[in-house]
């Protein structure tokens, strides 16, 4: 299991390193050198602390995917998580919010960074609007879902679950919320929440849409593989929503924008390790209910995203929400196969049920 680690701790030693460099460079001192190391350790471990659960949600639908789209999530998607994500949209909403080109956008975030720290934290309005709303979708869509066979909390789940006899529950649902929360700001604060809300709703219809235009394969056994295209770009997009409070949360410690990027990209990485891990391990299949308790803490983050229009949550809090609710989770899954191992073998093989339904013959983790 540790080998799926090797790539990230490499990488993080290299950011450390270079966040070391970037500080010696600044000062010719070994002190600031030595805290900008500390600083991109300390956002290394926010970042993947506050990822937790999108690790386990990516795992859920990288697990259905082809061997190919799964290199291309581990190759393509981490240059798009680090470089894009962590240095590029930053910039874009510099660019947007202060009506400034691209490159006048790059020179404020390396030259003026009091003012690049201002804009970005400025665009907080959208971007908890536009986060929190796809994250919502992402979290109802799963429990909206008359077909889960296994529920972890079947009070709350299966309730839930009839829902999904109303056409477009999920985005009704979003709609109603963002619309309440909505009062909670005013004139152009509430425009701009409720504009990048519905554009969050219509990103994640397109991007579903994407999916089932997309379709699907059958593998060897009959079985219809999730698109490789729609599921990559669905990913994408959902790293993305994770990513909104991390990028928001480093200015709390830093305004440095390639400290941050170095100190995020260490977090990315292991987010990236984690989920791979997740696969090949057949977690997701031998601890049932972890993927319920990652797509809770997912509704858990778009709910702070959302009321953070007026509430402001420390970053730490909501770590420690989304990883207290895995924890959970993931001690039920262990209980549960302790009292009920026939659920997860026959015959003594160790046949493993997924969360599907299915049963894979000689699946275990290592």
């Amino acid at each position: 299991m540790m080998k799926n680690f090797y790539g990230s701790i490499v990488f993080a030693i290299i950011a450390v390193v270079l966040a070391a460099v970037l500080g010696f460079s600044q000062s010719g001192e070994m002190g600031l050198a030595l805290q900008f190391a500390f600083l991109a350790l300390v956002l290394g471990v926010m970042e993947t602390s506050l990822s937790l659960d999108n690790a386990v949600v990516n795992a859920s639908i990288l697990k259905d995917m082809s061997p190919v789209w799964q290199r291309r999530f581990v190759t393509w998607g981490i240059l798009i998580a680090v470089f894009g994500m962590r240095i590029v949209f930053p910039i874009l909403i510099v660019s947007v919010s202060a009506w400034v080109s691209p490159w006048e956008a790059t020179r404020i975030a390396l030259v003026d960074q009091a003012r690049y720290e201002d804009i970005v934290t400025g665009a907080h309005i959208g971007i908890s609007g536009f986060g929190g709303a796809f994250l919502m979708l992402v979290g109802l869509t799963f429990f909206f879902d008359s077909n889960r066979e296994h529920h972890w909390l079947r009070f709350i789940e299966a309730p839930l679950a009839s829902f999904a006899k109303v056409p477009y529950s999920p985005y009704i649902a979003t709609l109603i919320i963002v619309g309440a929360l909505s009062f909670m700001v005013e004139g152009g604060e509430q425009r701009s929440f409720l504009t990048a809300a519905v554009c969050g709703i219509i990103a994640f219809f397109a991007v579903q849409k994407i999916g089932d235009l997309a379709g699907g394969e059958e593998d060897a056994a009959g079985k219809v593989v999730r698109s490789g295209l729609g599921a990559f770009i669905y990913l994408e997009f959902l790293d993305a929503s994770f990513s909104f409070d991390g990028v928001i949360g480093a200015f709390a410690i830093t305004n440095n924008i390639v400290l941050i990027a170095l100190g995020l990209g260490i977090g990315a990485m292991f987010v990236r390790s984690m989920t791979i891990a997740l696969v090949r391990g057949g977690h997701l299949a031998e601890f049932r209910f972890l993927e319920p308790g990652a797509f809770y803490a997912i509704i858990a983050l778009s709910v702070i995203m959302l009321l953070s229009i007026r509430i402001e949550t420390p970053e730490i809090v909501t770590g420690l929400i989304g990883a207290c609710i895995i924890g959970v989770s993931l001690y039920a899954s262990i209980r549960h196969k302790k009292l009920f191992p026939e659920e997860y073998a026959e015959d003594g093989d160790a046949e493993v049920i997924l969360p599907t339904g299915s049963i894979v013959a000689g699946a275990h983790s290592s």
